[in-house]
């Protein structure tokens, strides 16, 4: 279970990735944060932005047309 969740489904690039760096600053260097976000192209973006900031997509799935990434705060 993550330590903290964030809902942005209904919101389109580039808002998921705008309110996870935002909720990222809010969680602890080691904990979690879970995103739910309905915007498809969130898969990529995601993956994109854990990479470029060092942080870790831990787990992403898809139930139904909701996207559920769990990444860990490296900061």
């Amino acid at each position: 279970m993550a330590d903290q969740t964030l809902d942005a489904k209904g919101l389109s690039c580039p808002l998921p990735i705008l309110r996870t760096k935002k909720a990222l600053k809010d969680v602890p260097a080691g904990g979690t944060l879970e995103v739910l976000a309905t915007d498809p192209g969130s898969v990529a973006d995601m993956a994109a932005f854990c990479r470029t900031t060092g942080n870790e997509l831990v787990e992403s799935g898809q139930d139904k047309d909701v996207f559920r990434f769990v990444i860990r705060n490296r900061g």
